[in-house]
C-alpha cells in the first residue's frame, strides 16, 4: 500500500509545483477540445435545428441516423480520419496526419453527432411550444432555427459543455491520428495511458486527478447554467 500513498503524494506534489511537462500537456489537451467543440458546435447546433424544424422527406431517417451516430465507436472514427489523412488518403497531401489538426478532426467527428442530436430534441421541444406563434409572425424556416437556437441557448450550453466533457475524455482516436508524440500531440488521455504503461504513476494519477476535476468543473458548471436560467426564465 505505501507505493499507492507515495504516487498519490508525487502526484499531488506535480499538479500543484507547476510541472512545465503536466501543464503542457494540459493546455493541449484544452486546445484540442476547445477547438473541436467550437467547430461542433456551430455544424452540431445548426444540424439539429434543421431536423427540428424542417420537414423534408427522410426527416425519420435522419432523426435515427443521429441517435445511431451518438455512439459511434472511437477507433473506428480514428480509423476512418487515419485512412484520409494518411499519404495515400485523399486528404493526405494536407500533412496533417500526427499533429493537433487531426486530433481536432477526430474529436470533431466524435462530437457534433451528439450536439447535433441533443440540441435536435431542445429545439425541436421549443418548436412545438412556439410553432404557431412564430408562425403568425411569418418566421419560419433558417429564421425560425435561429430563433430557437438563442431562445434555448442556455439548454444548449449544458449539451455543448456535454460534448466538451467528451472530448476531454477521449483516448481511442485521437491516438490513432494523433501518435501521442511528446511534445507534440500527447494530450491528458494518452499521456495517462502511457505512463501507466511504464510505471510512471505519479503523473498519470496527477493528470487523472485533473481530468477529473475538469469533468466534475463542466458538470457542475453545465448544472450550474440550467438551474440559473430556469431561475431567471423560468
Amino acid at each position: 500500500m505505501n507505493w499507492i500513498g507515495e504516487s498519490l503524494h508525487g502526484a499531488v506534489a506535480l499538479a500543484t509545483a507547476g510541472d512545465a511537462r503536466l501543464w503542457a500537456i494540459i493546455f493541449l489537451s484544452l486546445q484540442v477540445s476547445l477547438t473541436a467543440v467550437a467547430l461542433a458546435a456551430v455544424a452540431g447546433c445548426l444540424a439539429g435545428a434543421a431536423v427540428a424544424v424542417g420537414r423534408f422527406p427522410g426527416r425519420r431517417l435522419a432523426i435515427v441516423l443521429l441517435n445511431a451516430a451518438m455512439g459511434l465507436p472511437p477507433v473506428v472514427v480514428g480509423l476512418v480520419v487515419y485512412l484520409l489523412l494518411s499519404r495515400a488518403g485523399p486528404l493526405g497531401s494536407m500533412g496533417l496526419l500526427f499533429t493537433p489538426g487531426a486530433m481536432v478532426i477526430a474529436q470533431f467527428l466524435l462530437i457534433a453527432p451528439i450536439i447535433a442530436a441533443l440540441s435536435r430534441q431542445v429545439i425541436e421541444d421549443a418548436w412545438r411550444e412556439y410553432e404557431e406563434q412564430l408562425r403568425s409572425l411569418g418566421v419560419s424556416g433558417l429564421g425560425a432555427a435561429l430563433t430557437l437556437i438563442w431562445d434555448t441557448r442556455f439548454s444548449l450550453v449544458t449539451v455543448l459543455l456535454a460534448g466538451l466533457g467528451r472530448a476531454m475524455a477521449e483516448v481511442g482516436a485521437v491516438m490513432i491520428v494523433g501518435g501521442n508524440i511528446d511534445g507534440v500531440t500527447r494530450v491528458m488521455t494518452t499521456a495517462i495511458a502511457l505512463e501507466t504503461s511504464k510505471g510512471d504513476l505519479p503523473l498519470a494519477l496527477a493528470l487523472g486527478l485533473i481530468l477529473l476535476a475538469i469533468v466534475l468543473g463542466l458538470n457542475g458548471l453545465a448544472y450550474a447554467v440550467r438551474e440559473w436560467s430556469v431561475r431567471r426564465y423560468g
